[in-house]
């Protein structure tokens, strides 16, 4: 995979996604461009990279599991292609992300207590449907890697890439689409691709953290991996009490609501973990009845 994917994949995805906006500001005295992804349809992201998906693909049917957001973007992806969809959450799923899917039309499967239960059930399900995974699949992260592609065409000058992880289909995407240094950052607890990382390969981890329903991959995919590892990607984690704060940064500074996995990456940039000049932080999702902390 290379940045040729990404581009046909903004060629595909054009006439249904939105191209969001970048906000240009200073935060402690420096510089910061956010690419605010939250503005995306149907509230992240996921949306790129499972539109870009079944529109490769061209299923009858599709299947997927999810934590929450690629659920939904697969539900209006679905939608928007006249094609049935099945979504499988963990009982866990919030609330607002569940309504969310059953309003876009999917048939939706509450199983088990997490996402790898999710997922198993949706993987067995697929004899009669395209099982899409939620990242560790080709077209869904050339999708994700387009929203990295607008920054680039529009701020030349941003000189690294600030994501949020959960089974790296956003980071391999920003890799492949950026051509700029990516700092992948997880919550403390739920890090699967940091763990990938230092054990040289996906292992099964652990799953503990306010950010769970969105980066609560309980390991991380082999092919988003072995594109982060290759690139040299910068891994780093910070706490749930980080994460929080940034997100409630968010709000008071400049009105950004969103869900806590979306500030994940601005914590990171906030506490100093981030090298560069100028960063571009993507803020991923919204997808949450939201209330400061």
């Amino acid at each position: 995979m290379d940045h040729r994917d990404v581009t046909a994949a903004a060629d595909r995805i054009a006439p249904h996604a939105r191209r969001t906006p970048l906000l240009r500001s200073e935060v402690d005295g420096r510089p910061l461009v956010m690419k605010l992804e939250h503005l995306q349809r149907t509230g992240s992201f996921k949306f790129r990279g499972a539109l870009n998906a079944l529109l490769g693909e061209r299923p009858e049917a599709v299947v997927t599991a999810s934590g929450g957001n690629h659920g939904l973007a697969v539900a209006t992806a679905a939608r928007v292609l006249g094609i049935p969809a099945t979504v499988y959450v963990p009982r866990t799923a919030p609330a607002a992300k569940v309504r969310r899917i059953e309003a876009a039309g999917a048939k939706l499967v509450q199983l088990g207590e997490s996402y790898a239960e999710a997922n198993a059930a949706a993987m067995a399900d697929a004899e009669h449907a395209l099982y899409l995974p939620a990242y560790d699949h080709p077209l869904v992260i050339a999708g994700q890697g387009t929203c990295a592609a607008e920054v680039v065409a529009e701020a030349p000058d941003v000189d690294t890439m600030v994501v949020a992880v959960g089974g790296g289909g956003l980071a391999a995407g920003t890799v492949l689409g950026g051509g700029r240094p990516v700092v992948a950052v997880e919550p403390e607890n739920c890090q699967a691709m940091h763990d990938a990382f230092a054990a040289g390969h996906p292992v099964d981890s652990a799953v503990d953290s306010v950010a769970a329903s969105a980066l609560g991959a309980t390991r991380a995919g082999e092919l988003t991996y072995g594109i982060l590892r290759a690139a040299d990607t910068l891994s780093v984690l910070v706490s749930d009490a980080e994460l929080l704060a940034a997100r409630d940064r968010l709000w008071d500074e400049f009105r950004i609501a969103v869900e806590p996995a979306a500030a994940v990456p601005f914590a990171a940039w906030l506490a100093g973990r981030v090298p560069g000049e100028l960063a571009c932080v993507i803020v991923c999702g919204a997808n949450t009845d939201w209330t400061p902390s």
